[in-house]
């Protein structure tokens, strides 16, 4: 059936939701998971002159987001570890994370993308989008969405 699970997490409640049952969908299939965490790319301050605005360097920031998504990583690979499966864990730093779900997807050959969604319908949808709507819309690689 699937060899290779993608399976996107930002470390809320409802992602770990998704990754549990992923990591079971995989076990069942003799399969493995590709953890990722997306972390939005460093944006240069829109004021430059203000003294607060270059608090961070790129590589401060930098380090700090990889460092933030480590610990969702480490979380989330505890699972597949506990149900013995094989797992690899990826950091993107992207201002898209659909895209970077996409391609990290092609990337590690993987035959599946499980990843969660909020549900959210109606005038909320479209205001605040969505990056699972976004994946099912662009991707060729099937997408098992989990609520």
């Amino acid at each position: 059936m699937f060899k290779r699970i993608l399976v996107p997490t930002d470390g809320s409640e409802l992602s770990t939701d998704a990754v549990s049952d992923a990591v079971k969908l995989a076990s069942e299939c003799g399969a493995s998971v590709v953890i990722l965490n997306v972390q939005p790319s460093y944006r240069p301050p829109v004021v430059a002159e203000m003294p607060a605005a270059f608090a961070y360097t790129p590589q401060d920031y930098e380090a700090s987001v990889k460092q933030s998504s480590e610990r969702v990583l480490a979380d989330a690979a505890k699972l597949a570890t506990a149900a013995s499966v094989s797992c690899k864990t990826v950091t993107k730093l992207d201002a898209s994370p659909y895209e970077a779900i996409i391609r990290v997807a092609r990337d590690e050959t993987c035959d599946l993308i499980f990843m969660a969604s909020h549900g959210r319908r109606g005038v909320a949808a479209l205001l605040l989008g969505s990056e699972t709507h976004k994946v099912l819309t662009h991707c060729k690689i099937p997408v098992l969405v989990h609520r």
